[in-house]
């Protein structure tokens, strides 16, 4: 095989350029394979495949830098940089990550794991090259979905001042996570299907190709009119950042043609891509926002080797959504590029005019909701934890300083598992609290995140309900007191020690609490619910009887639960010690949920064996 051949950077240069086409489709092959076991993004990195290849033939690695925005896309990448052998351990505890890390390999040159931040970071590296007087060459590779968020923008706005070689490769497949939205699709579409200037300019490199360096120069010049009258707007070339494309992202030759043009130029250069997502494998092209992030799946027919037999969270959501939608048709359903990831798209067949997708674009979408409900509705803008916090000035300054009625559905809050760093959910207790006006509330069970919605949507001013990735927890099915501002849900009453667990962790406390009395010791169990604001009164009855409290949350310790029970139990000077059980103020590192609380020393039994070593200190 092909692919024996490349065992380090570099040994991509010595395939014979016949046998280019052949080593893709066994890169494709290999990939399916691993990824079939392992789970991870596959139909973004079967689309890159070639583009891959071409960018570590044409640049000189690790001396090059290629930012891969997002990141999710590496695989590739990390199969011609020598860890083709590791690809059984990805995104596992322990193993390489799916995703750029700088400490895996020195081609690594930026951590990614959110988008829109490529072309920022490969600014800066340009600027730190040139004052140093280096000659690399630094390359971004963004999407088309990741080029929704205005971070992108931004910089974009910065490249076009550049008079110094810098390469922007827009990988256009069309897609974020789900189908791209908003005006720059629109856009890319007409420059994808303007016929007109892909054939003439086809024509006229064929019949300049062999002529005179003058007359190349003369028609190059005149080429940015052609631009002009059949490409509408020409955004990229307007902003001073010469634009080469549309590229057929899968013609390896035509791909490495452009990037070693692109690398003579002394100024940014954009090199649009038009690459398939999913390409290689039928189920993930038919399918690709299905694949996009995939579990462990049959290579044969594309299914879910584990299907799942219980409802998750997002199911819930959904269903909850729909049922609200039809309610009250003053809800709206706000997401960022997730309508899929986070369950809204039932809500949007449904109720298309109340459902908006901003891209990827947490900020716009947020200030989006706050006007919204100055409008009179109710907007619900469903988020994952870690991209919420992107949005953290506008929650603060648009929703929350004018007490604004908005729902932030905050989706895969906790430990997510294997994405790693960039995509646990362990801040959002912390950053959300330290917000004037904001309500806080986690559910315990799969009933709790329905009653809890329901309330956010009634409440009159900013809430956020925040529920785990995975499975929904349908046990304590019988404890489902009414929702009331501020209170939590005593479940088991006795005295001594008293758990008080927040939303995803009364399942694993529930468990803990059973191994702690097998000790005799007596222990309450008390559901949260809210985080914000905590129940202060329970906490004082509560103290006569209980010798220690101890909070349990799936958030770091600094700024979360635990740290306001223990503040309000020292400025009360209660009788009673607080341990609070959190993550540490780190990033967690990719690998299982179990796993990953194990680790922590947050899984059932490690929190009853520190229980039990606190009482009998």
């Amino acid at each position: 095989m092909l692919l024996d051949q490349i065992n380090k950077t570099g040994d991509i240069k010595n395939i014979d350029k016949s046998d280019y086409s052949e080593l893709a489709s066994e890169i494709r092959e290999y990939l399916i394979k691993k990824i079939s076991v392992t789970g991870g993004h596959l139909a973004s990195n079967l689309g890159v495949v070639e583009l891959t290849m071409a960018l570590h033939i044409a640049l000189d690695l690790p001396k090059d830098k290629i930012i891969w925005d997002v990141g999710h896309q590496c695989y590739t990448h990390k199969l011609l940089t020598g860890r083709k052998d590791q690809f059984d351990t990805l995104r596992q505890y322990g193993g390489i990550s799916g995703f750029p890390k700088r400490c895996e390999s020195d081609t690594d040159c930026f951590d990614t794991g959110h988008s829109s931040t490529s072309i920022s970071a490969g600014l800066g590296m340009v600027k730190a090259r040139d004052l140093s007087g280096d000659d690399y060459h630094v390359v971004s590779v963004i999407g088309d979905g990741s080029l929704t968020g205005g971070l992108a923008y931004e910089a974009l706005n910065n490249a076009g001042k550049l008079e110094t070689n810098y390469i922007i490769i827009l990988n256009d497949n069309e897609m974020s996570i789900s189908e791209s939205v908003g005006g720059m699709r629109k856009y890319l579409n007409n420059v994808r299907t303007n016929d007109g200037y892909l054939n003439l300019k086809e024509d006229v490199y064929a019949q300049i190709k062999d002529s005179s360096p003058k007359i190349v120069s003369s028609i190059r010049k005149a080429k940015n009119s052609f631009k002009q009258l059949f490409v509408p707007g020409m955004v990229f070339e307007n902003l001073g950042i010469t634009y080469l494309g549309p590229v057929n992202g899968h013609d390896i030759d035509g791909l490495i043609k452009a990037i070693k043009e692109a690398k003579k130029m002394k100024k940014s250069v954009m090199i649009h891509v038009m690459t398939k997502k999913g390409k290689g494998f039928e189920p993930a092209e038919r399918h690709p926002a299905r694949f996009h992030g995939t579990e462990p799946f049959l290579i044969e027919n594309g299914l879910p080797s584990h299907p799942r037999t219980t409802a998750n969270y997002q199911d819930i959501f959904s269903t909850v959504m729909c049922k609200l939608g039809a309610r009250d048709e003053k809800v709206v359903a706000i997401t960022a590029a997730m309508a899929d990831g986070t369950g809204l798209k039932r809500f949007r067949n449904m109720y298309p005019d109340r459902f908006i997708d901003a891209g990827i674009a947490e900020e716009h979408a947020v200030t989006f909701a706050a006007g919204m409900a100055i409008g009179g509705y109710k907007p619900v803008f469903a988020v994952y934890s870690s991209f919420l916090q992107r949005a953290y000035d506008q929650i603060m300054e648009d929703v929350c300083l004018q007490n604004l009625p908005v729902v932030f559905a905050v989706d895969r809050a906790g430990l997510v598992g294997s994405d790693g760093e960039t995509h646990q959910g362990i801040f959002d207790l912390s950053y959300l609290s330290s917000m004037p006006n904001m309500t806080i509330m986690a559910p315990k069970n799969k009933w709790e995140l329905s009653d809890m919605l329901k309330f956010a949507v009634d409440f009159n001013g900013p809430t956020a309900v925040r529920y785990p990735r995975g499975n929904a927890y349908d046990g304590l099915k019988e404890y489902r007191a009414d929702v009331v501002y501020g209170k939590c849900e005593p479940i088991y009453e006795e005295k001594d020690v008293c758990l008080l667990a927040v939303g995803s962790m009364v399942k694993i406390a529930e468990k803990a609490r059973m191994i702690i009395k097998d000790n005799g010791i007596n222990c309450t169990l008390v559901n949260a619910r809210f985080v914000k604001p905590i129940d202060t009164d329970y906490l004082k009855i509560a103290s006569k009887s209980h010798k220690l409290f101890v909070t349990i949350e799936e958030n770091v310790a600094s700024g979360g639960y635990g740290e306001k029970v223990r503040t309000f139990c020292d400025d009360e000077r209660l009788d009673v010690n607080v341990l609070s059980i959190a993550i540490p103020d780190q990033f967690v590192t990719h690998g299982s949920v179990d796993k990953l609380l194990k680790e922590l020393s947050m899984d059932a039994e490690s929190i009853a064996r520190r229980v039990i070593d606190e009482i009998n200190r």
